[in-house]
């Protein structure tokens, strides 16, 4: 997916994202996106170099987040 394109719908999301969709889904900065995968909580985990999150956790995980008062 190219990170300018805009997104419609859940399900044009992969199963499982990376930093820049999440960002992307987010709609905060790069630096941003970093801070929150690495944050305690977060679905996250490491493919290798690279920082994954499954499309399900990362909606469970905003779900969860504004139903305890907390910003996603």
């Amino acid at each position: 997916m190219n990170h300018k394109e805009r997104l419609k719908s859940y399900d044009e999301l992969p199963l499982v994202l990376d930093v820049a969709e999440i960002q992307q889904v987010m709609g905060i900065s790069r630096s941003s996106a970093y801070e929150l995968v690495h944050s305690p909580g977060f679905p996250s985990f490491r493919s290798g170099r690279l920082i994954k999150v499954s499309k399900r956790a990362f909606f469970d995980w905003m779900a969860r987040s504004r139903e305890e008062g907390g910003a996603p």
